[in-house]
């Protein structure tokens, strides 16, 4: 089992590997020593009856009204019961611990004041998994998931254990873990920050690299069976318009179809392809660009302090500072712009496939089956296809633009990063989707393509990985479950790595 430290910076994979993969967490001494010194700067100043936001006052609009030292941990309590507002459907596992995470990486930066203890008993949860029931609808960046989460670390809400949802005090007991009452500044520090929103996006943002490199094979796949002209990926083209994305893009396609004796046998046919088959270095590097260009951003969100106030060390005082490190600008920014990137992909995918399933483009039987007419074929699969674009392109409206006020105005601005995120997670599903169906195409097609000729040694690893579970169509047949098969080829990361097992790391 793996076991990773949490103390130093994590990256986007390390990030994936405890939120979907189930690794262990630790944490280095260096963490636990920030941790304990920013608490110590917070009892202090709790002792010298200080006002202090959120610790000694109400919240937000409430921020005027002081609370005496003997409501102080009432205050935390009420907090996570009152900010208990989101409904709707709950977070899948993966979205609940890739939260829960990001309160360990937020809270365990020494900037928060809280208990190590607290702390201790959320990374035993993740590491003996017990997932809060957390709703997902009903957010503007913070506060209300965040706080049914909070509600299982004080022995109410609920959780699941090995998929039984119970109350979160039994959900405890049974992992052998006790609840853990709120102490000073804990209850608004653990519904404060960007915790939901860098979760949401960092689980989205990795599924559409992997993604957007399955996109660079698939292309590869139909440029193959639609006899492409391999001039638009020339290394010279690229040195004259020299964004790394597309250079690297153009690179991927050169590797995996070097050795098609498809496309050496029709060199010279014809002058140009269409934009969606030789402006695919361009396109697919335009939009790696914007996911290399978000992974910065949720890289450095992942390993930043996001809570408000933050607790600063002023030479043994704690410097209690109300600012705005909660808010969600950055990561909706990036998510938003995310999901265009994805749909500019899927748009792409979407031609390509209709070039090869339309007989008057390809030269192959229409919809890719023997006696069209009596058959349909893929007909369908591409009007699938439509649809999810259709859904696409309503997901790809910026989030971030709106804006309504709240808690009387005092959170006039919002950033709405929360719905970026969000969203961003149904683009990517159906992005993969699409590009599934396009391979779907890909492999069905190559009935009708002269068996002679040799395919590329990556195409014809993956189309011998494919027909051990998908079958060639001679007639109609149910196409559920082959959709279902290749999405999640895709979403899994196998098809990149059968790929890359033949020509390496891909760009």
């Amino acid at each position: 089992m793996t076991v990773i430290t949490l103390g130093s910076p994590l990256n986007l994979e390390e990030f994936l590997q405890i939120a979907r993969f189930g690794a262990k967490i630790e944490f280095s001494p260096e963490y636990c020593r920030r941790v304990i010194k920013a608490r110590q700067l917070i009892e202090k100043a709790v002792d010298e009856n200080r006002v202090m936001y959120g610790v000694t006052t109400g919240f937000g609009s409430l921020s005027t009204r002081v609370i005496n030292a003997e409501q102080v941990e009432q205050l935390q309590r009420n907090i996570v019961l009152s900010h208990s507002t989101s409904v709707g459907a709950p977070y899948t596992v993966e979205e609940a611990r890739a939260t829960m995470l990001m309160v360990l990486q937020n809270l365990g930066r020494g900037h928060s004041g809280v208990r190590l203890e607290l702390l201790e008993l959320l990374r035993e949860m993740l590491n003996r998994n017990v997932t809060p029931w957390m709703p997902r609808e009903g957010s503007v960046g913070y506060l209300a998931p965040e706080a049914h989460l909070a509600l299982v670390l004080m022995g109410e809400g609920q959780a699941y254990v090995e998929s039984r949802l119970m109350p979160g005090k039994n959900a405890l007991e049974q992992a052998g873990l006790a609840p853990l009452p709120l102490g000073a500044k804990e209850g608004l520090a653990l519904v404060s920050g960007t915790t939901t929103v860098t979760a949401l996006a960092s689980l989205a943002l990795y599924d559409m690299i992997k993604a957007a490199k399955s996109a660079d094979i698939i292309g590869a796949v139909s440029l193959e069976v639609l006899r492409g002209v391999m001039r638009a990926f020339d290394p010279r083209v690229m040195s004259v318009r020299p964004h790394p994305e597309q250079d690297g893009t153009a690179e991927n396609v050169r590797r995996i179809l070097s050795d098609s004796a498809v496309l050496k046998h029709f060199e010279g046919t014809r002058l140009q392809d269409a934009l969606s088959l030789r402006c695919i270095p361009q396109l697919h590097g335009a939009s790696k660009k914007t996911f290399y260009d978000a992974r910065r951003t949720l890289e450095i969100e992942i390993n930043s302090c996001c809570d408000n106030p933050i607790i600063w060390d002023a030479d043994g005082d704690a410097d209690v500072i109300s600012a705005c490190n909660c808010d969600s600008a950055y990561v909706g920014i990036a998510m938003d712009s995310a999901a265009i990137a994805s749909t500019m992909l899927a748009k792409m995918s979407e031609r390509r496939n209709n070039r090869i399933i339309d007989e008057s483009l390809s030269g192959y039987p229409a919809f890719l089956v023997d006696n069209p007419g009596l058959n349909s074929g893929l007909m369908l699969a591409q009007y699938s296809q439509a649809g999810l674009l259709g859904d696409m392109r309503i997901l790809s409206t910026a989030a971030v633009i709106d804006n309504t006020p709240t808690c009387c105005n005092q959170e006039d601005y919002v950033a709405m990063g929360y719905n970026a995120a969000k969203k961003a997670l149904q683009v990517v599903e159906k992005l993969e989707y699409i590009l599934a169906i396009e391979l779907l195409s890909g492999y069905q097609a190559q009935q009708f393509l002269d068996p002679t000729l040799a395919r590329s040694k990556v195409t014809a690893r993956i189309l011998e990985d494919i027909g051990k579970s998908v079958p060639v169509m001679k007639e109609d047949i149910f196409l559920h479950p082959h959709i279902e098969f290749l999405r999640d080829m895709i979403h899994t990361g196998r098809l990149v790595e059968l790929a890359e097992e033949i020509i390496g790391p891909m760009k």
